[in-house]
Parts: C-alpha cells; sequence; structure tokens
C-alpha cells in the first residue's frame, strides 16, 4: 500500500524541510511519496527543495489558492491509496505515518483517521472534537457538570479541551493538521474531491462532516503521536481576524448541518456571546500581562 503525503508550502522553507527529514527519518514500514505543493512562495525558489529532497514530487502552484486548494493539487499528482495531509508545521518523533496507515487498513468504515499531537513545549493539543451544538455550548458554559462526571464519560461527552488524548474513540471531526484518509472515499464527496469553500481554518471540520454524512465514521488513534507548532501570532489585528474568520466557518458549518431555522438562532446566541465574552477576558489578560491564553 502506498501512501501519499501531501504538504503545502508557503514562504516557510526551513519549516518545510525540517518536517520533510522527520518523515524521512521515522517512517520505516511503508512505502510512501511525499507531494510538496508550494503555493506560489516567494520567500524562495520552489526548486531549492529538490536540492535536498531529489525524491520528493514538487508541484509549484501559480497562486495561493489557500489550504484545501493546495491539497486538492496535491492529490491530483498523488498515486497512493492511501492520502495523508500533513501540515508543514510538524514533525515525527516516531513511524507514526506507519502505524496510522495499519490502523486505517483494519477499521473498515474508518474515513479519517487522525493522531495524538503535542505543542514543542509539550502540552497536549485538542486534536478529537465534537461537533458544536447547544447542549455542547451550555455544558461548556457550566462547565461545572461535565468537571463532575468520571473523567472517561466526560471525555467521550464532551472531547476537545476535557480529553487528555490517552485513548482510543471515534469522533465528529479531527485536526487537519494530520488528516489520513483513503483516497476512495473522495468519490463519496461533493465534487469528488475536498471541499475548497474556506481559503483556511474550519475546512477540516467540514470534511469530516461531510465524511460522517457520507456513511463513514472519524476516528482518533491514541497510541502514536506528532509535534506540531500550531503557532498563533501575536499580533492584535491578527488574532482578531482568526477569530471572526473561526467563527464565520463555525456558523457556515452549523448552518449545513442543521439549517437555518429555529436550532440555528438559538445556538448563534449562545454561542457567540461565550465566545465575544470569553475572547473579552483573553484580550484583557493579554492587555494586563502580555500573555496570550488559548
Amino acid at each position: 500500500m502506498l501512501v501519499s503525503i501531501i504538504i503545502i508550502n508557503y514562504n516557510a522553507f526551513q519549516l518545510t524541510c525540517n518536517c520533510i527529514e522527520s518523515i524521512i527519518k521515522f517512517t520505516k514500514g511503508i512505502e510512501y511519496e511525499i507531494v510538496l505543493v508550494d503555493n506560489h512562495s516567494a520567500e524562495c525558489d520552489a526548486s531549492l527543495f529538490f536540492q535536498k529532497f531529489p525524491n520528493v514530487v514538487l508541484v509549484k502552484n501559480s497562486e495561493n489558492g489557500g489550504f484545501a486548494k493546495g491539497n486538492n493539487l496535491g492529490i491530483q499528482h498523488a498515486k497512493g491509496d492511501v492520502i495523508l495531509l500533513l501540515n508543514n508545521d510538524t514533525w515525527l518523533t516516531e513511524d507514526a505515518i506507519s502505524k496510522c496507515t495499519k490502523k486505517l487498513a483494519a477499521q473498515t468504515n474508518t474515513g479519517v483517521i487522525g493522531v495524538k499531537m503535542f505543542y514543542p513545549s509539550g502540552g497536549v493539543q485538542y486534536t478529537a472534537r465534537k461537533f458544536r451544538g447547544i447542549g455542547w455550548e451550555l455544558l461548556d458554559l457550566l462547565r461545572f457538570i461535565p468537571l463532575m462526571m468520571p473523567y472517561k464519560k466526560r471525555a467521550q461527552l464532551m472531547l476537545g479541551k476535557y480529553f487528555k488524548g490517552d485513548f482510543d474513540t471515534e469522533c465528529d471531526w479531527l485536526n487537519g493538521a494530520f488528516f489520513m484518509f483513503p483516497k476512495a472515499i473522495l468519490s463519496r464527496l461533493p465534487g469528488n474531491k475536498l471541499d475548497e469553500r474556506f481559503f483556511m481554518y474550519g475546512e477540516d471540520q467540514l470534511w469530516c462532516y461531510q465524511v460522517k454524512k457520507a456513511g463513514f465514521t472519524c476516528y482518533f488513534f491514541s497510541e502514536t503521536s506528532i509535534v506540531h507548532i500550531n503557532r498563533g501570532s501575536s499580533n492584535k489585528k491578527r488574532q482578531l481576524q482568526l477569530l471572526k474568520t473561526m467563527r464565520r466557518a463555525e456558523l457556515e458549518i452549523m448552518r449545513e448541518r442543521c439549517g437555518k431555522g429555529l436550532y440555528y438562532y438559538m445556538f448563534c446566541l449562545i454561542y457567540l456571546t461565550k465566545e465575544y465574552c470569553r475572547n473579552a477576558v483573553k484580550w484583557l489578560v493579554y492587555i494586563l500581562s502580555g500573555k496570550i491564553i488559548r
């Protein structure tokens, strides 16, 4: 089985090189190819990648069309039966790709599989998540209720920040920084490709919704891990823009899942009120201490 690893580069030559080097170092148990899509970078000539990695399939995009478009372009050049979308700000510390490929092969109805992720500092990232809804938002707002539950029950009910990533579980959606799926599943998705409506952020949740709608599951595999930088900007304007982008994506996905009826508007009221209040607290902490809290 051949695994096609799709990596998008945009003005991050050294970061992308570090990611590729970790793949070559740790991936031993399977056949794989690396398809590197350069999204019209201005940092340097993308051909420089060939000097370090002559076996990489290099695709030079004529524009920066965003994460989804770049990955679809890479998939067009992929020969593998399995596709792995891997962020260039990740690196391997073990043979995660081989382990995950074998697990995917054993899970016959799994549409997408993801793994545990750590920040470089060692903190666990929230990789496996539930779709938002009124019930989830209220429990998150009144978090003393889930915190009174036994850990495993709380983790399976809420996932996200309530889950330490310490056991395998089905979930609603997975972080797109490590996003593995059978290539054949694309034929069951709208347009026979990854949905490109979002330039960046929110696309992983949308893809998982479409995969689940097609009758497949999303699976979090806890027995291997990667490091994901997931570096946030300290620039206030960029952070505000990012938060707006993520809120718009969240609401569009909710409309697709539930329609634009009473439930949608009730969700908007709860979700947006909670998010604006929470972000106001984050900004206050930043102004007073200079610390950025997630």
